[in-house]
């Protein structure tokens, strides 16, 4: 197989060879997210471990339990397992690690450059993780943290920033990424629905948990009562706020009809089984039952949010009665990422059991709504004759700011080459200086044929070479200061 070379998108010359500046941006991008993230759990651990009044024997357990579980890493404390874990410190950490690496980015990024910042992002984090390995390792003893899995530990650690990582990339290079994917109209027009169908299903589920939790506020002063003294307070507070994003993605389920489960208990639309639930502020969002006759009126929520992506399909994307590719791609993608979402918010809470969506039931549900829904947005934007306006033209208007960047990056690299070829001839002439006027030398030759000629023989045959004789040098005439006597 023949080597790579620059023209196929691979520099490995560059890919070998970093610049001071380069290496001090990589270097940033894979420690200032770590130490911001190991920061925050040294300081919540310790205000934790002080304010319950326990000793700090545990400290670096816990600070290594802080980290792996900012990271949905499964922890086991006792013979208790804990796989209900807060969304809220991953989407911070995802949040610190994208916004760095987009700074990374620039305009003329080769792949090479993509792969040293993805490194780059990955390296601090797994650095971190391998040290809280070994940490929880020494602290079993102490106290009753059993070590996780090390390749689900760094599986789910590398995933995060991973996906932190490429998605910054693909925020600040989406011309690029889909150019190379060559992706079809009807798949980008797709994807951008689908991601704007997952925001506005959850800013949906998000006013729906805080109408519910303000309804049901007079049952929040039964949270507290274990709270102890003001710290307690406080940390339960700071609890439910961490676990809020987990809430409102089990709210969803809730919304589209599938239901949500709570260990024994389950609320849906249409029923509500009682059950134990944890004793934090935020659960009192959670209807005790039973379901009431309208809250089937909030089935209206996916509807709504289905028709507007069906209308945005029909103004970016070509999709017809017969061929509505952009619009099942929307709703199939959009599926995904809420299964995917539903899938890392849920998990085992020790004696509460597990806290999840039913994902097959889900699934099916989930793209019903977006297809069936999003199919009649789409026949009413094309009712209407709703002018299509491409994701790439909106693209090109969204980014014409970086496409000027760009513009001035070549006019000064090409002032900047300009510059060197002026250098280059003043360096020709000081040559032509140094060497002075140039010597002609001239063969003056006579063919005689009368002399035999030089017969040579090979394996290809024999060949003749005429001999030349009678030459003479002839000089050009020269400056009188360039000659010489007797010569």
């Amino acid at each position: 197989m023949p080597p790579r070379t620059p023209a196929d998108g691979f520099d490995e010359a560059r890919f070998l060879s970093l610049t001071p500046e380069r290496a001090r941006v990589l270097l940033l991008v894979a420690a200032r997210p770590t130490t911001y993230a190991l920061v925050a759990v040294v300081v919540l651990m310790l205000a934790a471990l002080l304010s319950s009044g326990s000793n700090l024997a545990g400290t670096s357990g816990a600070i290594a339990a802080g980290w792996l579980a900012a990271h949905q890493v499964p922890l086991m404390i006792g013979k208790t397992s804990l796989g209900l874990l807060p969304l809220l410190p991953t989407g911070l950490l995802v949040w610190l690690t994208g916004r760095d690496c987009a700074r990374a980015v620039e305009p003329d990024s080769s792949r090479a450059d993509l792969g040293w910042l993805i490194g780059a992002a990955l390296a601090g984090p797994l650095l971190v993780t391998a040290v809280c390995l070994a940490v929880a390792e020494d602290a079993s003893g102490v106290v009753a943290l059993q070590p996780p899995d090390t390749l689900a530990a760094f599986g789910w650690v590398g995933g995060v920033h991973l996906v932190a990582a490429a998605g910054a990339i693909a925020s600040r290079n989406r011309r690029r990424l889909f150019t190379l994917l060559r992706l079809p109209d009807w798949a980008i027009a797709g994807t951008f629905g689908a991601g704007r169908t997952v925001v506005r299903l959850l800013v949906c589920a998000t006013a729906v948990v805080v109408v519910s939790f303000l309804v049901h506020w007079s049952r929040i002063g039964d949270t507290f009562h274990t709270a102890g003294n003001a710290a307690g307070v406080l940390g339960l507070i700071l609890l439910s706020m961490a676990y809020l994003p987990n809430v409102v993605v089990a709210t969803v389920g809730v919304l589209v009809g599938s239901g949500a489960q709570f260990g024994d208990a389950s609320i849906g639309l249409f029923s509500v089984v009682g059950g134990p639930i944890p004793a934090v502020p935020l659960m009192a969002a959670v209807p005790a039952g039973p379901a009431s006759g309208w809250w089937s009126a909030l089935l209206l929520i996916p509807a709504a949010v289905g028709v507007l992506g069906g209308l945005d399909i029909g103004r970016t994307s070509h999709d017809r009665a017969v061929a509505p590719w952009a619009t099942l791609t929307s709703a199939g993608l959009a599926t995904v990422v809420l299964v995917l979402l539903g899938a890392v918010a849920g998990g085992d809470l020790g004696t509460f059991g597990q806290v999840s969506l039913d994902p097959p039931i889900f699934a099916v549900v989930a793209f019903g709504w977006f297809a069936v829904t999003g199919y009649v947005g789409l026949m009413l934007a094309r009712w209407f004759v709703v002018p299509i306006r491409t994701p790439m033209n909106g693209y090109d208007d969204e980014y014409a700011d970086y496409d000027d960047y760009e513009d001035d990056y070549y006019d000064d690299r090409d002032q900047y080459e300009d510059h060197y070829d002026d250098e280059y001839d003043d360096y020709d002439d000081q040559y032509d200086d140094y060497v002075g006027p140039d010597v002609e030398v001239e063969l003056d030759g006579e063919l005689v044929e009368e002399q035999t000629a030089i017969v040579t023989s090979g394996a290809a045959g024999s060949y003749t070479v005429p001999d030349i004789v009678d030459a003479e040098v002839v000089e050009a005439d020269l400056p009188e200061s360039d000659r010489v006597d007797g010569r």
